[in-house]
């Protein structure tokens, strides 16, 4: 009698272990659109079995009937590695493509709709028609116009970038605030996984998947790495450095740089604001795929923003290795600083021509009898005392004039319509004058010219510290035509058109290949699109790699209705077998008390 009720704890035991089976696949089928989710899988194992004899051949045991030994929670820990890994590659260089992009439409759909290249082309005509007649008051006028919209596309060209930059900054100042939400998160999970999880009989699944979750996004945002102590907790650093641990988590912290507004990720508990000193999370300074740091989307963004607005200056100086490991790797900076480098040779070029300039002692000021200013040097060459020729401004302030100083070459001037001196540039400087009037003790008048002060834009002939000069606004016949002896200035008209296919100008200090600006400006838009294609190229093959891991890893994680819609008929199948089998023992249990009766 006892075996036989003991038989129907085994069918019992059957109906309990696939009602919980098929519970778990409807879970699975349930989730099979969520997110993040992982498919449950169940694991049947005997219950215990009892002696109940000792035979000649062998002991004899009857069973107790089946359980559910587990639901098992499958992960491929490789798997989740490589995606976290490649998919923060992938949005390097995504980011990356993004803002080569940005600039390519900047550079060809700004204004009206007209591309830049246009209004670079129209100032070559406007001086084409200048060479051939420059007394004409229509070319006079054409170049006073064609100036004024070449300066105003530039500088709409130079906002839109700054702009975009202003547009990256509040992305990494989001992604910033994201990491640390996810951080906090992550911790939060880690001790209540921990609680669930203490007693070993229960498996947080949801919580589990939700963590796993946020590792992919993390990984997307920055290089991180991680392990999952025995106690369940996951710690993670980020960039190399502790974010997340048993005990706590670090924050980012986000500095302000007073000049650009540009924020500076730095971490809070390696940094120390009070004495301005901040240790930052990303380090931009050498990125590269042999290194394995081109990860993640925010040092693409830090990257490709830079961390200032450039200007001339940035690329002018610089040697192929100082270009090489600087501003060429930002795609803002680069472009921003090869953009007025090229505006910059162009503007100074032509103003050079209209307005001349040279060393005092090369020019026709000065003549015999004069006291020149002179250098004193040493056996070697070296200057060890210089006295100059001291004049003065219209302010009374002195200016002294040294061996090399530049002023106007008086021997080389062309006038304008007025007949002033000195002759109007074409384009001026907002922050100062192109000449200082000065006169010496004899009563001598010299013009001496503003140098560039790097120290202060305003002083330079960069983008955003260009107009065209306000008396040529007014009257554009005051540009200078006319020649010495009244002649009009064939040569020097001819001069400035044939400027353009001059080929002393190079892109940057990596390009070696000398260009006319005629071509600069096709390198430089040629040598975006091809990074632009570089980028976009290496992005789509890391997405092809991403979404290749992600199958594979679907098929480890992910919920297939075909396959659950058949484990739920194999599950049915088992539980009625049970039943049927419990009918059976229930049918001889009744067939012997009604016999014994």
């Amino acid at each position: 009698m006892a075996n036989g009720f003991g038989s129907l704890y085994v069918g019992s035991s059957g109906l309990r272990a696939q009602q919980n089976a098929m519970n778990v696949v409807a879970n699975n089928l349930s989730n099979i659109d969520t997110t993040g989710y992982v498919r449950q899988q169940v694991i049947f194992e005997d219950m215990n079995y009892n002696f109940f004899a000792t035979a000649s051949i062998s002991d004899q045991y009857t069973g107790l009937g089946v359980s559910i030994g587990d639901v098992i929670h499958a992960r491929d820990q490789f798997l989740d590695q490589s995606y976290r890994l490649e998919s923060g590659r992938a949005a390097f260089y995504a980011s990356q493509y993004d803002a080569t992009s940005e600039v390519e439409t900047l550079l060809k759909e700004i204004g009206t709709g007209e591309s830049f290249a246009t209004a670079v082309n129209d100032l070559y005509e406007a001086f084409a028609e200048f060479a051939k007649d420059p007394s004409d008051t229509v070319n006079l006028n054409l170049i006073s116009q064609k100036a004024s919209l070449f300066i105003s596309r530039a500088q709409g060209v130079y906002d839109g970038l700054k702009s975009y930059q202003t547009n990256l900054n509040a992305k990494i100042n989001n992604d910033i605030d994201r990491i640390n939400e996810i951080g906090k998160q992550i911790f939060n999970m880690n001790l209540e996984i921990q609680k669930i999880e203490a007693g070993g009989t229960e498996t947080a699944m949801t919580l589990r998947d939700e963590r796993d979750a946020l590792l992919d996004e993390l990984g997307k945002l920055a290089k991180i790495s991680y392990k999952e102590s025995a106690d369940h907790i996951v710690s993670v650093k980020l960039e190399g450095v502790d974010f997340i641990l048993e005990s706590q988590y670090y924050s980012i912290g986000s500095h302000l740089d007073r000049e650009t507004g540009f924020v500076v990720p730095y971490w809070n508990q390696l940094s120390e604001p009070a004495a301005d000193e901040y240790y930052e999370v990303f380090n931009t300074s050498a990125v590269d795929a042999v290194s394995n740091n081109d990860v993640g989307e925010v040092k693409s963004l830090l990257l490709a923003r830079g961390d200032k607005v450039a200007n001339y200056m940035d690329i002018i100086n610089l040697n192929s290795y100082q270009y090489e490991n600087g501003i060429s790797n930002s795609v803002m900076l680069n472009t921003e600083a090869e953009l007025d480098s090229m505006i910059h040779s162009l503007v100074v070029a032509i103003n050079d021509f209209l307005s001349p300039v040279a060393k005092y002692t090369d020019t026709a000021y000065y003549k015999d009898g004069d006291t020149l200013p002179r250098d004193e040097r040493d056996a070697q060459g070296k200057i060890t005392a210089q006295y100059p020729l001291e004049t003065r401004d219209e302010n009374g302030e002195i200016v002294n004039i040294y061996t090399n100083t530049k002023v106007l070459d008086i021997g080389n001037v062309i006038y304008g319509s007025d007949g002033e001196l000195p002759p109007h540039e074409l384009f001026s400087r907002n922050g100062c004058e192109r000449y200082t009037r000065t006169t010496d003790a004899n009563g001598n008048v010299y013009y001496v010219y503003n140098e560039e002060d790097p120290a202060d834009t305003s002083t330079c002939y960069t983008i955003k510290s260009l107009s065209v000069n306000k008396d040529v606004v007014e009257d554009s016949s005051v540009i200078p035509h006319i020649m010495q002896n009244g002649d009009i200035a064939y040569t020097m008209a001819e001069d400035i058109y044939n400027l353009w296919e001059d080929k002393n100008y190079t892109l940057n200090p990596n390009d070696t290949t000398p260009c006319s600006y005629s071509e600069f400006y096709t390198k430089f838009v040629g040598d975006l699109s091809t990074k632009g294609s570089i980028y976009k190229t290496t992005s789509e093959s890391l997405k092809g790699t991403v979404d290749t891991i992600e199958s594979n890893r679907q098929a480890v994680v992910g919920v297939s209705a075909d396959e659950e819609l058949t484990n739920l008929i194999k599950f049915q199948n088992a539980y009625n077998a049970s039943s049927r089998y419990i009918n059976t023992v229930s049918q001889m249990i009744d067939y012997l008390l009604s016999s014994l009766g």
